[in-house]
């Protein structure tokens, strides 16, 4: 049970982070086609949350499709199921995130996409680094 919940924090985080990162490197090259709005913080948390448990339902369903039907697809599997978590989220939570245009469509998942394989992949081993450290502090202490 413990093991899920840090799985699942370390999900709502990973998501939290790619979609902060997109939302940064698309103001910072001047597109407004990803937009977090932070008038609405409590949106966005839904934004994330529902992002994060569309794409955990999604991914196993795309990829057993896949596997069946276009095995060549299945590498794919991740990034389809970004952008239809993004989609989803977008409709469940206008107030909270924003995408619009191609770039905001092409662009934004990929980013969202790679930093939250990233993220998934380093959240861990940088929490269980700090755990450690912490454990090691107080039995010095």
């Amino acid at each position: 049970m413990l093991r899920l919940l840090a799985r699942t924090a370390v999900l709502l985080l990973a998501v939290a982070v790619g979609m902060l990162l997109t939302d940064w490197a698309f103001a910072a090259l001047g597109w407004q086609t990803f937009d977090i709005h932070w008038a609405s913080p409590l949106a966005f948390v839904l934004a994330v949350v529902v992002f994060a448990v569309a794409q955990a339902v999604l991914t196993p369903f795309f990829a057993k499709v896949a596997r069946d039907n276009a095995p060549a697809m299945l590498s794919a599997v991740g990034l389809i199921t970004t952008y239809v978590a993004l989609l989803i989220a977008v409709l469940v939570a206008p107030d909270g995130l924003d995408i619009s245009g191609w770039l905001g469509w092409i662009v934004g998942p990929v980013i969202v996409w790679i930093v939250t394989l990233l993220a998934n992949f380093l959240l861990p081993a940088l929490l269980l680094k700090n755990a450690v450290e912490k454990r090691r502090q107080d039995a010095d202490g």
